[in-house]
């Protein structure tokens, strides 16, 4: 058996820290049954924005216990806190605390490495520009989570994943081009024919180039055999690479100049949003990035209780009772405030405001449908360039 948990685990308690197990049997055998208002906010975000994700999941684990469950939008971008520095809860859980004792460390496990994961990639997303992205991530984390990674890398914004698990919960065809091993065992111009001869022409031709030649000179040759080629695939190593932009670029020129403006450059190998601009300026039209995005900063929420029996009760350094979240139709700015207070105009460009608080399950019971994943795609994307046009 591998060292993973397995769903009934997880549903169990079994993945929860100890304390919260003691805290359970204690409040049992105490027979103490409270209601409280418990809150889900980040308490670091360590970029300009996140965004907020695996909500779906958590709610797979809730479903069920006589819990209420309240929630903003999954796929929102939003900044931690509001325009007055309150932070935003992305969820709140009603109900007899003993009811979901257990459940607090899965809980933000499912968002905490979701939300990081999206925010990564949505960033890259930017990046980008309009060239294609693909997660590359999955062999950097353990396999058991190479559908999870898969699925909000592609949420976030990529254009596709690389492991056939993944792409099958997304719904897609898996995307990538040929390893390295490919060449090593039948040399480059074997390899490149025998993938054009054997594997569906549904699948992009893409010719690795940087095994063991130039990349230039085997982007050429590359081009020259294949008639059909889709692009080359640059993945050289650190070690090799000097200024890697100033490959991209005279890989390109030398095919432009030949007639091969068709064929694109994709790159891979170590690769975040910081390079990614000057590689896209330098020609290349495709990233396969991996590492930085399967192993993307968590967004670290916590779980506090704020109110017990109606009364407000937060820890320090917590914001006390139950609250709601508004957002502006017109700016997509979201605002907190106290369950009495009302405004009807965002306090930021005065546009008209909206509840953003969703009620998702009602005593265990769904309430609220999902939307498939593509819709979700869309929902950050949308946001995306909504924050390009304004300059955020």
């Amino acid at each position: 058996m591998f060292f993973t948990a397995k769903d009934d685990d997880i549903k169990k308690g079994l993945t929860t820290d100890i304390y919260f197990k003691r805290t359970e049997e204690i409040l049992l055998k105490k027979n103490v049954s409270k209601n409280v208002w418990a809150e889900f906010t980040a308490s670091d975000i360590p970029y300009e924005f996140a965004v907020f994700a695996g909500l779906e999941e958590a709610v797979k684990l809730l479903e069920g216990k006589e819990i209420d469950l309240w929630s903003i939008k999954e796929g929102t971008i939003f900044k931690g806190t509001d325009l007055n520095g309150i932070p935003i809860p992305v969820m709140a859980i009603e109900g007899n605390y003993v009811n979901f004792t257990i459940y607090e460390t899965p809980i933000l496990g499912f968002i905490c490495q979701a939300s990081g994961i999206a925010t990564k990639a949505a960033r890259l997303r930017i990046a980008c520009k309009d060239a294609i992205i693909l997660s590359f991530g999955i062999r950097r984390m353990h396999p058991a989570l190479a559908p999870f990674i898969d699925y909000f890398a592609y949420m976030g914004g990529c254009d596709g994943v690389s492991s056939i698990k993944g792409a099958e919960i997304i719904k897609k065809e898996p995307k990538g081009t040929m390893p390295h091993s490919l060449i090593v065992l039948l040399g480059e111009e074997n390899a490149w024919k025998s993938f054009d001869e054997i594997i569906s022409q549904d699948v992009p031709r893409i010719a690795l180039i940087d095994t063991y030649e130039d990349e230039k000179v085997t982007a050429i040759k590359a081009a020259e055999i294949l008639k059909n080629l889709d692009g080359v695939r640059l993945d050289t190593p650190s070690s090799r690479r000097g200024n890697f932009a100033k490959i991209v670029r005279e890989v390109r020129w030398e095919l432009d100049i030949r007639g091969y403006r068709n064929v694109k450059i994709f790159v891979s190998g170590g690769l975040d949003e910081e390079i990614i601009p000057e590689l896209y300026s330098a020609g290349a039209r495709g990233f396969g990035v991996g590492t930085s995005l399967s192993n993307a900063k968590t967004i670290d929420y916590a779980m506090d209780i704020v109110e017990v029996e109606g009364k407000p009760c937060a820890k320090k350094g917590k914001f006390g009772g139950k609250k709601k979240v508004l957002r502006c139709k017109n700016c997509l700015e979201l605002v907190v405030l106290k369950k009495e207070d009302k405004i009807s105009n965002c306090p930021v460009c005065g546009g008209e405001t909206e509840n953003f608080y969703f009620k998702i399950l009602e005593k265990g019971k769904l309430i609220y449908k999902f939307p498939d994943i593509d819709e979700k795609r869309k929902y950050v994307l949308e946001q995306l360039e909504r924050l390009r046009e304004s300059g955020n």
